[in-house]
């Protein structure tokens, strides 16, 4: 019996003969100054100021520091290239322009916040409280303060 040579059938698509495979070419934005590198989880990175007009914000931190925020060394990331804090008090942190790098657990997070809302919430309580106690001559009653404001630029002209 003789051989018969039967061609090998290409089997790729058209489409990938004929076009070369690009990547779609991301637009350019300009440079975030303050990038970090993702927190670990349970946690929330946040940029905590630590001088202002070259003025060192000592209270600013350390009240940071007391409600819960601990400050990011640049050795937990070592594969992310960001500015640190060469020498002093602060030597080893991640830092960019007189902010450092903290992280916070995100139970304090929502803690925190339910607790400003909360405050929020009792100060505008007390103040209809004390806007209905004023509010005793009878043609000047309001029933519901409305809590909206409405911004209008210019007018008719006529």
């Amino acid at each position: 019996m003789s051989e018969v040579n039967v061609p090998k059938l290409n089997r790729k698509a058209r489409g990938e003969e004929t076009r070369e495979k690009t990547t779609q070419r991301k637009p350019w934005t300009p440079p975030s100054r303050l990038d970090a590198p993702p927190a670990p989880p349970g946690f929330k990175h946040r940029w905590i100021r630590s001088e202002a007009a070259g003025i060192e914000d000592r209270i600013n931190v350390s009240g940071k520091i007391r409600e819960g925020y601990e400050l990011v060394r640049s050795d937990e990331y070592p594969d992310f290239p960001i500015p640190t804090v060469e020498d002093g008090r602060y030597a080893g942190i991640i830092s960019v322009g007189g902010m450092l790098l903290a992280r916070i657990p995100e139970e304090t997070v929502e803690e925190r916040n339910s607790y400003y809302q909360r405050r929020a919430s009792d100060q505008t309580q007390a103040a209809d409280n004390d806007l209905s106690k004023s509010n005793s001559h009878s043609t000047m009653k309001i029933q519901d303060p409305n809590r909206q404001s409405k911004v209008t630029f210019g007018g008719s002209k006529s």
